[in-house]
């Protein structure tokens, strides 16, 4: 009795050993056979998400066949705590082993949506929505709406949580600290409360990829670690004999000829006037300080200047006071900057807008009045008169 019961142990056993050799190798086909993706597919690892997540996540996505299979995989590979959040693109045919590279290399994300998030000078955010074909590689913006207004209802689905998405985020230069927190705050994929509204002109303007529920005091303090940084390294290179003496009148004069001109060429022509205008004792004179002493960054003023505004004593009417205003009146770009601390070398005393959205500039007083006269022409054949 003893040999039969001895007999069916050993048959048992090879039964099992066979099973699980079989199970094995059924395993090792379904993590390195090819993957059931017909086409390339995007996917997102949020933040925070665990293993049987993106597991169960990547099975509906159809990137695999078996989330079972993948996690046992995973962890056999010692990897479960190597998931990195981002959105990535995972080729057609990709098998489980390099599904696991992909969501675990982290690096630049890729997408198929893109949601870039514009922030105005209103304190509000145009939002630009972008598709990649996964084919072709080619970007194409899909629709562009103000944010505040809400998403277009055929759209809707896309910005949802759901929906995997790379966000980027575009300050662009010459917007009050006071305009970037509310759009920061307008941002409702971002996270935080801001209390306090850094101080002017100390956050760098950027472009930047973001993840939702990034922490909108991080981006902050990115920027404003950035913009110590590039002014730092500009006021080290400037150039010798110019009429301001610290960093922070730099960064001052550095607002207004970003304020001034949105032309990258001009900036080096605008900064030598207004150069040229402190060598000589004379008053600066420039609309955008005194449009800063009214509005107190908050907003825009909308309309045009009032001549009583224009002879009101602020500390930033340049009309009025002497040399630079007491803080910057935006955020200027790196490129504003240097051309502050590293001006042209020019004779230019004037200059007024030429109608191209550039400016003409001029070194006598009649010379200018010619160029206004030109403008002053432009402006009423645009207005019909």
């Amino acid at each position: 009795m003893w040999k039969h019961i001895a007999a069916n142990g050993i048959s048992f056993l090879i039964v099992v050993l066979i099973a699980a050799a079989a199970a094995l190798g059924w395993g090792q086909r379904q993590w390195q056979g090819e993957g059931p993706l017909a086409q390339a597919t995007f996917f997102e690892v949020e933040q925070g998400d665990t293993l049987s997540r993106v597991s169960e996540r990547l099975e509906a996505a159809g990137a695999i066949r078996s989330a079972t299979v993948f996690r046992v995989g995973v962890r056999a590979a010692d990897r479960a705590g190597d998931l990195r959040f981002g959105n990535y693109e995972i080729p057609a045919g990709a098998n489980m082993a390099q599904v696991l590279e992909i969501v675990t290399a982290g690096g630049p994300s890729s997408f198929r949506y893109r949601a870039t998030y514009v922030l105005r000078n209103s304190g509000t955010g145009q939002l630009r929505l972008s598709e990649r074909n996964p084919t072709t590689g080619e970007v194409e913006e899909i629709v562009r709406f103000a944010y505040e207004e809400g998403v277009p209802v055929e759209y809707a689905t896309l910005v949802d949580e759901g929906t995997p998405m790379l966000y980027r985020l575009v300050i662009p230069e010459g917007l009050t600290s006071w305009q970037v927190v509310q759009g920061l705050m307008a941002a409702d994929f971002l996270d935080g409360e801001i209390v306090d509204i850094p101080p002017e002109g100390m956050l760098a303007p950027t472009t930047i990829e973001v993840n939702r529920a990034d922490s909108r005091l991080d981006l902050l303090a990115e920027m404003q670690t950035a913009q110590e940084r590039i002014l730092a390294e500009a006021w080290a290179n400037r150039a010798e004999g110019i009429p301001i003496s610290t960093p922070e009148e730099a960064l001052i004069l550095a607002s207004i000829i970003e304020k001034e001109t949105s032309v990258p060429e001009e900036r080096g022509r605008v900064a030598s006037v207004f150069t040229n205008r402190l060598n000589q004792g004379m008053r600066l004179q420039t609309d955008p300080t005194v449009i800063y002493g009214v509005t107190n960054g908050r907003g825009i003023l909308g309309r045009g200047l009032r001549q009583s505004e224009l002879r009101a004593e602020t500390p930033w009417n340049t009309y009025v006071i002497n040399g630079l205003p007491p803080t910057p009146i935006a955020n200027p770009g790196q490129a504003a900057i240097e051309a502050a601390v590293n001006p042209d070398s020019t004779d230019f005393i004037f200059f007024v807008a030429d109608g191209t959205g550039g400016h003409a500039f001029a070194v006598t007083l009649d010379e200018h009045n010619r160029n206004v006269a030109r403008w002053r022409e432009i402006e009423a054949e645009r207005n019909g008169n």
